[in-house]
């Protein structure tokens, strides 16, 4: 499996094609089964004993897990060739059946939140233990259901409204061709193909790929801005009407966190920006610059570029550095190559970024990523590779509804996989050259990951605040938004081409539908897992059932109570600079052999 030319998925074990029957069976008996949830329990859920309750859980437990196999299918088969007409009809079809069954059971959410608020201290009914902490989300949610109605009008306006934007997005990315230069060669390259030149050895094609890729945004700004402007006024408009206190709060409750921690995460990273520049300045040393222009940020200095990987290669890679934790982490990773989980093969159509999908049925994941032979495309494997581990272990401790991972606690084993594989890297470095190679790499993610991200969080913010203060969100004052949110980190440590303020453009987050503030969990992760790292070392192998602890406990328990596992505790109004510190120690270890 060295050649990625030939690395696609294996969706057989799903469904054995996208035109067999089977697939009109399994939407048949999810239409039925979800008339039956509805006959057994329209009316009823409110008044539910606790044993009443939890039959009903288990139910609808039972109908999600035996549903969730179709919509992995449409949406991975859609995913590895998005021009692919059947694979676009049977996503369209799927997308509108859930958007139909969700409608039909909305009311579901509605009695069981109108229960958890009339009848609280059924939260910790010794019957209803498996479910307490999906109670407990219920109950913070409750105050901001709608009727039946209103949630029935949401679902149906958002089918042909905010989610066709999404796609329109997503579309447009993956269906433009650009035209680069590359290594004085002019060629026209798929967004894939284009977007993975960013980080290109050459300076001259990285420049290139950045204005062609960027450039070409920037025409249909106008489209961009119509649909940003369309969804955030949109989410404005339903969270006034679910009585939300901001944009934001959504998005709190949904990651199983509180204001005042992200406030305390936020304010952390800001303190620290002067340690993310003083990095950015060494590394313009490194490559022989005066400053770094915005096509140098995550460009691999000389040394990184010239290491190349086969995908059996990264495989072995990033197994072996998974083994020396913990052989079922191996396991997990075996799982994925053997069965043919992995699409890598980077294609015109196919769609952009990584991802892992969960397959609870098979206890196991699918991940999609086009592999170029960088040193960085081995990182992305060893991320994904730690979310199917995380599901892998999950999976087989925890129901179907334990299964909704907060996203600041999602990447865990992704972002501490990455680490181990790093811990890997330096120590069988053949020289300081290579050592340096793997400290910047490891510095370039950290700061996308932590210090970029939030800018991109303040970025969000200002949106609504401008939309608050009645300002219109044209092209222009989108671009202006992002560029002082942004240079609130990098201050003067970047020079970054005009083409650069429409950046924002193909940023997916900002155009999921009804998915707001996505991303600061990211930022919370990168810090969590490099204060979880620090205990890892500090305790050796008595660590390791801590960590797997937390990943098998799902979502069945709160971050604080995954961090309480491992001996963290998030809510400390000074926990979030010990992350801060392992960043800062990998800045010094790159100093030393300069």
């Amino acid at each position: 499996m060295t050649d990625t030319n030939q690395v696609t998925w294996d969706l057989t074990e799903l469904f054995p094609s996208i035109t067999d029957p089977k697939i009109d069976q399994a939407i048949a008996d999810a239409k039925s089964t979800a008339n039956m949830f509805e006959k057994t329990y329209r009316g009823k859920i409110a008044s539910l004993s606790a044993e009443g309750l939890l039959q009903c859980l288990r139910d609808i437990e039972a109908f999600e897990t035996k549903f969730s196999d179709l919509p992995l299918y449409a949406s991975l088969s859609f995913a590895a060739d998005m021009t692919q007409s059947q694979a676009q009809a049977l996503n369209d079809r799927v997308d509108k059946l859930s958007a139909n069954i969700s409608k039909q059971l909305a009311f579901y959410s509605l009695e069981l939140g109108a229960l958890v608020k009339r009848k609280p201290q059924i939260i910790n009914e010794l019957a209803l233990s498996n479910y307490r902490h999906l109670l407990e989300r219920v109950q913070r949610r409750v105050e901001h259901q709608l009727s039946e109605v209103e949630e029935q009008l949401i679902i149906e306006k958002d089918q042909f409204g905010v989610n066709a934007w999404e796609e329109l997005q997503s579309k447009w990315l993956n269906t433009r061709l650009f035209d680069v230069v590359v290594l004085g060669e002019k060629k026209t390259l798929s967004y894939g193909e284009a977007n993975g030149l960013l980080p290109h050895p050459d300076r001259a094609t990285r420049e290139s790929a950045n204005r062609a890729i960027y450039g070409l945004l920037g025409k249909d700004g106008e489209v961009f801005s119509a649909a940003l402007r369309s969804i955030c006024n949109d989410w404005v408009t339903v969270s006034k009407r679910r009585k939300y206190a901001s944009p934001m709060e959504s998005s709190l409750i949904s990651n199983d966190t509180q204001q005042g921690i992200i406030e305390n995460l936020l304010k952390t990273i800001e303190k620290g920006a002067g340690t993310y520049r003083r990095y950015l300045k060494l590394k313009a040393k490194l490559v022989y610059l005066p400053v770094l222009g915005n096509h140098d940020i995550i460009a691999p200095i000389t040394e990184a570029s010239e290491l190349k990987f086969t995908l059996q290669q990264a495989q072995e890679l990033v197994t072996k550095a998974y083994n020396r934790f913990d052989p079922t982490y191996a396991t997990a990773v075996k799982e994925i190559f053997v069965k043919r989980h992995i699409d890598a093969t980077p294609r015109f159509g196919k769609r952009n970024g990584a991802f892992c999908a969960g397959y609870y049925n098979g206890k196991s994941a699918f991940i999609l990523q086009s592999f170029n032979g960088s040193l960085s495309d081995v990182y992305t494997l060893a991320h994904e590779l730690g979310h199917a581990t995380h599901d892998w272990h999950a999976s087989r401790n925890q129901t179907l509804l334990n299964m909704n991972i907060p996203s600041a606690v999602a990447e865990t084993a992704s972002i501490f996989g990455e680490l181990l594989l790093t811990d890997q890297l330096l120590n069988k470095a053949k020289s300081d050259t290579q050592r340096k190679a793997l400290l910047c790499l490891v510095l370039d993610e950290v700061g996308m990951t932590a210090f970029q991200v939030t800018s991109r969080v303040w970025f969000e913010q200002a949106l609504y605040s401008s939309i608050e203060k009645g300002e219109f969100l044209d092209y222009q004052t989108i671009c202006s938004l992002w560029t002082k949110s942004r240079d609130r980190i990098f201050g003067d440590a970047v020079k970054w081409f005009p083409e650069m303020q429409a950046e924002w453009t193909m940023k997916p987050h900002y155009f999921m539908a009804n998915y707001r503030f996505y991303n600061y969990p990211y930022v919370y992760a990168q810090m969590f897992v490099y204060s979880l790292y620090e205990r890892y070392l500090e305790e050796g192998k008595a660590f390791v059932p801590k960590l797997v602890k937390a990943l098998s406990a799902g979502g069945s328990l709160s971050p604080i109570e995954i961090g309480e596992i491992v001996g963290l505790n998030v809510a400390a109004p000074d926990f979030w600079s010990g992350g801060l510190k392992v960043f800062e120690r990998f800045i010094a270890d790159l100093e030393k052999i300069i």
